[in-house]
């Protein structure tokens, strides 16, 4: 990625089984000191469902350690909440939505409930074809629908920095409006929103948030996935 002198410029079931048998209610009710232990039981056998944050290096969490990434934080946001989902991060710093569309089949192989599709920045940063980034973002969304129809989907907008063209600009961002449109999918505005005059919230490259700002990411990301959970 190239540095720009905006720092905005990147932009880039729970199924719940409840087999209690009548005379185990009964016990329990004659029991109340057993209540928070079989709910404890009947949470251990809830299957938890999959989040699947498929990106490039901004989910990928350059430059940082696992943990510190926004798909990790968002985990730690749902365990506190005793949310019963996985968030796997599945960027890879350098992706393009070519690169994306090439490994997507071989992310799926493992069930997914929640996809967010985080892919633009670095076609845009590459000055690629407008018309192939939006095809290839359209290629891996009906991948995900064909393998699994019943996930939902949300997008993470990017935006294309000025010097690149009020035209080129426009039409860069309305990829992933049309996308979410089109596939009525959840829309993250602009993933890095909050960001965009906060120097102390990017790497020393300038371009990628540090760990204050992935938690920014992660409000952002919040904001719109809650309503799918």
């Amino acid at each position: 990625m190239r540095k720009y002198n905006y720092c905005w410029f990147l932009v880039i079931c729970i199924i719940i089984s409840c087999n209690n048998k009548p005379n185990k209610a009964e016990h329990v009710a004659e029991n109340p000191t057993n209540v928070a232990n079989t709910s404890t039981e009947v949470k251990k056998k809830q299957p938890q469902k999959t989040i699947l944050f498929f990106g490039d290096s901004l989910t990928a969490g350059y430059g940082l350690d696992e943990e510190e990434s926004f798909p990790s934080l968002i985990q730690d946001r749902l365990d506190s909440l005793s949310l019963e989902y996985v968030s796997v991060n599945g960027g890879l710093s350098g992706e393009t939505t070519a690169g994306g569309k090439g490994r997507i089949n071989w992310v799926l192989e493992q069930p997914v409930d929640i996809f967010v599709l985080e892919l633009g920045a670095n076609d845009m940063l590459r000055g690629l074809d407008i018309n192939s980034t939006r095809q290839n973002l359209k290629d891996i969304l009906d991948v995900v629908q064909s393998k699994y129809p019943e996930a939902k989907i949300i997008i993470a907008g990017m935006l294309a920095p000025p010097n690149m063209g009020a035209e080129y600009a426009f039409e860069f961002q309305s990829i992933f409006s049309d996308l979410a449109s089109e596939y009525k999918a959840g829309l993250i505005p602009f993933l890095l929103s909050g960001l965009e005059t906060r120097p102390d919230l990017f790497l020393g490259d300038g371009k990628h948030p540090n760990t204050d700002g992935q938690k920014v990411v992660v409000e952002n990301v919040w904001k719109v996935l809650k309503d799918y959970l």
